[in-house]
């Protein structure tokens, strides 16, 4: 996870966290989209990779304006597809136990609004790439790597003040 300290965080309009691990080959799509987007230089928002760490993207998200989430998915359609989805639809409740390790970033969603009320996001973007391939290992396959590139060209677009 390359996030900044929650202390080092000054306070952005927009983020762009991405999720997921690189570990595991497709699993890596959000945290490249976020890599690809720092070598584009783009602007107008933070730009944070959460790895799998949801607490991250409650923290990441508090105080921004809008938020767009990058992360892989497994739903069954061909590897490479790419959903645009409002976060409103994912955001899911967390039953809390003993452990935070299976707190994601659709329990975020869920978590923020409830614990940030106005401070968390209101416009909220979820950009999914399906997987191919989660086996442990390096590297993205082919179309998802080819996603990677659609899905940056279309945060950058959707980070493009208003005319």
């Amino acid at each position: 996870m390359v996030l900044p300290a929650v202390a080092d965080l000054s306070p952005v309009t927009a983020a762009v966290i991405g999720c997921g691990n690189p570990n595991r080959r497709d699993d890596g799509a959000g945290p490249a989209v976020i890599a690809r987007l720092r070598q584009a230089g783009v602007g107008g928002a933070g730009l944070f990779d959460a790895g799998t760490d949801g607490m991250a993207v409650l923290y990441a998200a508090r105080g921004c304006r809008r938020l767009i989430i990058v992360d892989a998915a497994r739903t069954g359609a061909v590897p490479g597809a790419i959903y645009e989805v409002p976060g409103e639809i994912l955001a899911a409740p967390h039953r809390p136990g003993m452990t935070l390790h299976d707190f994601r970033w659709d329990h975020a969603l869920h978590a923020g609004r409830r614990i940030y009320g106005d401070q968390f996001p209101g416009e909220v973007t979820v950009l999914l790439i399906e997987a191919g391939d989660l086996d442990f290992g390096l590297g993205l396959t082919p179309p998802v790597a080819t996603a990677v590139e659609a899905v940056a060209t279309r945060i950058a677009r959707l980070l493009e003040p208003a005319p």
